[in-house]
């Protein structure tokens, strides 16, 4: 694909400056992830309970009760989900698989991915500081934390640095834009001028002189509110070396998601999107569907309710470190948000949890095909839309 910009540079790999963002539960799986892969960009397996692409193993789940049953069908499927992407990629860009710190049992989530075959693995949703020892038997393995602004990132690097190891990339999330779980630790924090883009990028390559590394040594990947051609050219002018994107790629035509969750990310206006607090003690941000209307009108009953129970969790996944339901955290999320990504996922409009982006898509409300946006987003060529 011709273009006018610098390659990514990530573990000797020559790729697109483009990242499709990990998204879970499902929604990017191998279909997505190996797509953009196939293209020479970063395709990326979002980990958490990948189960759900899988009859067999969800078959097998109605028979197993304990965690650790749970985990391992997991990491089946996400074995699974990583071949396919490889086989999808042929060899050409990279598949990375996406691991939430929040998640109990990221770093069995980590060496399975590492086990599989995975390019790279991506950590947020807490500070990733044993990624490096978690992985050390797979050095080939890229290592690209999530972070929102420069004083995580100066914590990460002086961390890693007395490890003998540098990321090979780091995100840089902006929770003003970004669907999902946001990098902020709490809503009245999303729209703080710590986390705009041009400020973060300045801040970080002062934290790259000061440690004494190379301008480009670790490439920064600005992630969240991405959906035009010169923003793209404006940030990869100014210190980043390539742009990440969630929600465009997940309404695109090889996406994994059910149609109804594409249609219900590519029609919602931004009185639609919403954010709120999640289960996993994180601000978010979703469409504004029945289920989450619902849910916060009844936040503040269901939040004086809260009570540590473990038979809150009625899959016994305890797919989270911290959970507001099971733990009785009274001042976060009170649902199951395993149950509520699911149902999104399978396209269940009145009972799932559609996280989005806060900004407009690169094509409105239309499902194109990922060769499409990443040749708009790296040339400005709009396709001819139906």
């Amino acid at each position: 694909m011709n273009h006018r910009f610098n390659p990514l540079q990530i573990k000797g790999k020559t790729l697109l400056p483009v990242v499709q963002g990990g998204m879970g539960v499902g929604v990017s799986a191998h279909k997505l992830a190996g797509a953009v892969a196939a293209l020479g960009a970063v395709g990326t397996v979002a980990s958490v309970d990948l189960r759900h692409h899988h009859p067999d193993l969800l078959a097998q789940s109605k028979d197993i009760k304990d965690q650790a049953g749970l985990d391992t069908l997991n990491y089946i499927a996400l074995d699974r989900e990583i071949k396919l992407a490889q086989h999808t990629a042929s060899g050409n860009g990279m598949v990375a698989v996406n691991v939430m710190k929040a998640v109990a049992s990221n770093v069995g989530y980590v060496r399975q991915a590492c086990e599989s075959g995975a390019d790279a693995i991506v950590m947020g949703a807490g500070l990733p500081l044993d990624l490096p020892e978690v992985t050390a038997s797979f050095p080939h393995i890229a290592l690209i934390p999530i972070l929102s602004d420069s004083r995580g990132i100066a914590v990460i690097l002086k961390k890693w640095i007395k490890k003998n190891r540098l990321p090979d990339a780091i995100v840089i999330e902006h929770p003003a834009h970004a669907g999902g779980h946001l990098g902020a630790t709490r809503l009245d924090d999303i729209n703080n001028p710590k986390f705009e883009f041009d400020r973060v990028l300045a801040e970080t390559h002062d934290v790259f002189r000061e440690l004494q590394l190379g301008e480009r040594q670790v490439p920064l990947i600005v992630a969240g509110g991405i959906n035009q051609h010169e923003q793209v050219a404006h940030y990869l002018a100014n210190g980043a070396s390539a742009v990440q994107l969630g929600t465009a790629f997940a309404v695109t035509q090889e996406g994994d998601a059910h149609e109804n969750f594409k249609q219900i990310l590519a029609n919602a206006g931004p009185d639609d999107i919403v954010e709120f607090m999640s289960v996993a003690g994180l601000p978010a941000r979703a469409v504004l569907t029945p289920w989450l209307k619902n849910y916060i009108n009844r936040e503040a009953r269901l939040q004086s309710n809260a009570k540590a129970d473990p038979a809150r969790c009625t899959q016994g996944m305890n797919c989270l470190s911290v959970c507001g339901l099971r733990d009785g955290l009274a001042k976060v999320g009170q649902f199951c948000i395993d149950l509520k990504l699911a149902a999104a996922m399978r396209g269940e409009v009145a009972r799932g949890l559609f996280f989005r982006g806060a900004d407009p898509l690169p094509f409105g409300a239309a499902i194109r095909p990922v060769r499409e946006l990443i040749d708009y987003l790296l040339t400005g060529t709009r396709p001819a839309l139906a």
